[in-house]
């Protein structure tokens, strides 16, 4: 008899287009990974961040699809693929076959990754096209300091604890991603969502987290970056930025589009003066 439990997880969604069973289906293979990192005491050294971090273990009304994680202290000897082995493991005790490959660095980074693919099925999308789901999965091993972690509970596949950033100090790592992200052909509007979630949530931005990722990862002198130089820069990649690219990004990652009408040059001006920081 099959596994229930993927299939379970998967019912508490709403999957009425090809875009809700993607997201859907990503989000449940996300939690999966997640419970078979802390399976492998993969906690005890890294913590959980970003947009997928937001999503799952704090309640952001969008979908995300990659899976973030840093290091608790720099270790350069760290290898993600010690863990492939928990991973596959645990998909296959709820009756599900992946693939997951280290992707090759065509430059030095700090940063190790790997693509996890569910190969249980090839399943069609509108009926026309057949389309693989993929994640990709990152470990910054020389994280900049100045962060502190809390753990957060999910109950599915079974109760476990994941580590994650705090709230002002995922906030700092947005902001820099907002700052400093290389757009090449393409606007990330899903941080331009995330950072008015933490605005209307009242969430204090860590202003020396985020000093220490200009600083190691900029080397912009903590002197020379001040809050008001950070809202000023801030404001500048607002007026460079095409709201309406902003809002085609998004769009597939969120149930209610209408939520972004009111989305504008003007609108994300204001809500830079609404920032708050963390005393």
């Amino acid at each position: 008899m099959p596994n229930p439990i993927f299939s379970n997880m998967l019912s508490r969604y709403e999957m009425r287009t090809k875009d809700e069973k993607q997201n859907a289906t990503h989000e449940v293979m996300q939690e999966i990974a997640l419970a078979a990192l802390y399976r492998a005491g993969f906690f005890d050294r890294a913590a959980f961040y970003g947009g997928t971090c937001l999503r799952i273990l704090y309640g952001l009304q969008r979908f995300s699809e990659d899976m973030d994680f840093s290091l608790l202290q720099a270790d350069e000897s760290f290898h993600l693929e010690n863990y492939f082995d928990a991973i596959i493991a645990e998909f296959k005790a709820i009756g599900r076959e992946i693939t997951i490959t280290r992707k090759e660095k065509k430059t030095q980074t700090n940063v190790e990754s790997a693509f996890l693919k569910d190969t249980t099925e090839i399943y069609n999308l509108q009926f026309t096209t057949e389309r693989n789901v993929k994640i990709k999965i990152e470990v910054d091993t020389q994280p900049p300091a100045g962060f502190a972690t809390e753990h957060k509970l999910l109950m599915l596949p079974f109760s476990f604890m994941v580590r994650c950033y705090t709230l002002s100090d995922l906030y700092a790592g947005k902001m820099h991603a907002l700052l400093f992200r290389n757009w090449r052909n393409r606007v990330k509007g899903r941080d331009w969502y995330d950072f008015e979630w933490y605005v209307r949530n009242n969430i204090p931005l860590n202003f020396e987290h985020l000093l220490q990722r200009t600083a190691q990862i900029n080397a912009i002198s903590k002197n020379d970056f001040t809050k008001e130089t950070f809202k000023q820069l801030l404001k500048g990649r607002i007026l460079k930025t095409d709201i309406n690219a902003v809002k085609n990004d998004v769009r597939p990652f969120i149930k209610n589009p209408a939520e972004m009408d009111v989305w504008s040059t003007e609108y994300f001006l204001q809500v830079v003066d609404m920032i708050q920081f963390k005393q």
